[in-house]
């Protein structure tokens, strides 16, 4: 929040989404009020979200036009003009909401819970034990189980892109090249998740309840899919920050959307392979424990 002299700024900020709304007077305001003349307001929103774009649109409407019916009941009230201006999405297109989000489910469903599905199930059939007397590092084991997954979320990525591109029409304003790379962290990302679920679960059925109700119940209605996170109680607001789906939404909606690059998005980067690095630690050493 703050005053600007120009709306130079106004740009920068909004990628970076330090700010999300601006209310943009003429530069004759003063002489507007004391001149009785008409008074022309620009409501500038970020519209990334469409869904808070519009619920922010309608407050500082609602907000602007109680100011302007307390300036008419006095003498000398002004004409209000506003304009309003939805940044990055002006159509409301529902499409930039669902297809980031699309993007982070369909990458923890083929990577972290297949993942942990297909090693829960090598548990069961005791082929796991096999890697007993085996010389592989589980460092090597780990690596041979998810570059499959590697692929195949990779592959679905390329495909649901294709599809957001050809068949819905949604920009791509970023660099495709760091949209590929903050993927494939994320990929990662929950194949670690996977692992990690693996080595607690002894079934298959487990794993797979384990999965659906620790990543994939988190990603739909705590990571800002479906639910704008400011709408959300404080406490889910604290818990949604451990959810890696939460921080690749803000990425990807940054890069296809607003066109923003690393030097914008290194934060939740940087978050993202914090928990990338902690999670495979975690499921190296569990596994390693359960070989040995």
């Amino acid at each position: 929040m703050g005053v600007y002299a120009s709306t130079a700024p106004l740009d920068q900020q909004f990628r970076e989404g330090t700010l999300r709304q601006a209310i943009v007077l003429p530069p004759d305001v003063d002489r507007a009020l004391l001149g009785r003349a008409p008074l022309s307001i620009q409501v500038v929103t970020d519209a990334a979200d469409p869904n808070t774009g519009s619920i922010m649109q309608a407050y500082a409407s609602a907000v602007l036009q109680r100011w302007h019916a307390e300036q008419t009941m006095r003498a000398g009230g002004v004409r209000l003009d506003v304009a309003a201006r939805m940044r990055f999405n002006p159509t409301l297109e529902s499409v930039n909401l669902f297809v980031p989000g699309l993007i982070a489910l369909v990458l923890t469903i083929v990577s972290a819970m297949m993942t942990a599905i297909s090693i829960t199930r090598e548990k069961e059939t005791g082929t796991m034990e096999m890697l007993l007397v085996s010389p592989l590092h589980p460092v090597a084991i780990v690596v041979g189980k998810v570059v499959p997954y590697v692929v195949m979320g990779f592959t679905n990525v390329l495909l649901v892109l294709g599809a957001a591109r050809l068949v819905f029409g949604m920009p791509l304003r970023g660099n495709v090249a760091l949209l590929l790379a903050e993927a494939l962290l994320y990929i990662l990302t929950a194949l670690a998740l996977g692992i990690v679920i693996s080595t607690s679960a002894a079934t298959q059925r487990t794993a797979m309840i384990a999965a659906m109700a620790g990543l994939l119940l988190p990603t739909l209605m705590l990571s800002g899919f479906i639910f704008p996170l400011d709408s959300m109680p404080t406490p889910l607001q604290v818990i949604s920050n451990i959810i890696p789906a939460r921080w690749f939404l803000i990425i990807v909606r940054g890069i296809m959307v607003k066109g923003a690059g690393l030097a914008t998005l290194w934060q939740e980067t940087l978050i993202l392979l914090a928990q990338t690095v902690l999670l495979l630690a975690v499921g190296v050493r569990r596994l390693a424990i359960r070989l040995e």
